[in-house]
């Protein structure tokens, strides 16, 4: 007969109970604050193009961009990376990449040129240093070729790479106000979907396809590159020095 008794309560007391309703839903009906909390969803993270198989990360090394390769790795000692967006870091691989291209070439250049100089019919000699103004004195206007040539080469380097002044600093005020930095490169800015350094100028075909061979190569790129620029200071500075040629 008890037992009667106590199913009968039982049933007259869920007869009061929402079907269907669980306990965590009657716990946010008795908390409204943790409802709140619950409905508050976090900010989507921006979404960067993928470039070249690299798709930036800000919170790896230089934003996951190749280079941080052994025995020095994730090299940055002085910091100037720490903290920086990825708008700012794909400009400094792109002056990276840029100056070691420079470097690589300069090498040569001192290293073939001041032995072997058979152009202007031998005039132009002695130390590397000097032959760009050698060449200026015998050929001006070869030498006006050449820093038209040069002018040429950057004007389609910024074309292809770098945003419209105009919209470079109305992102880079964007920028400011977004991500709370301020860059002070203020009407300069490299396209969201250009990759450092590549101008799509490769004659002999020499790209790879996919994106681990590419990191490869870019990585070889970059240590002949910073090679390059710590051999052509020290040739530069060897000839102010001595004013004699390197061999």
């Amino acid at each position: 007969m008890k037992s009667i008794i106590a199913l009968s309560v039982v049933g007259a007391a869920s007869a009061f109970v929402t079907p269907g309703q669980s306990s965590s839903t009657k716990l946010f009906a008795a908390n409204p604050s943790l409802d709140m909390e619950a409905a508050e969803v976090e900010e989507p993270k921006k979404v960067y193009p993928t470039v070249n198989g690299w798709t930036a990360d800000p919170d790896k090394f230089c934003a996951g961009l190749p280079g941080a390769v052994a025995p020095l790795g994730e090299f940055d000692p002085l910091g100037f990376t720490k903290g920086l967006p990825v708008q700012e870091i794909k400009r400094f691989r792109e002056a990276e990449v840029t100056h070691g291209r420079v470097a690589m070439l300069a090498v040569v250049g001192y290293l073939v040129a001041e032995p072997f100089h058979p152009f202007f019919n031998g005039m132009i000699s002695g130390p590397a240093n000097t032959h760009l103004t050698q060449v200026r004195d015998v050929a001006p206007f070869f030498f006006a070729w050449l820093g038209g040539s040069i002018a040429t080469a950057e004007f389609i380097r910024a074309k292809m790479g770098w945003e419209f002044p105009v919209a470079a600093m109305k992102k880079n005020i964007a920028m400011k106000e977004e991500e709370n930095f301020d860059g002070k490169t203020w009407l300069s800015k490299l396209n969201d979907n250009y990759y450092p350094g590549d101008l799509k100028f490769d004659p002999m075909n020499l790209k790879p396809t996919n994106a681990k061979d590419f990191e490869a190569m870019t990585n070889k790129e970059l240590n002949n590159g910073r090679l390059a620029m710590i051999a052509s200071i020290g040739m530069i500075v060897q000839e102010q020095v001595t004013h004699q040629t390197l061999f």
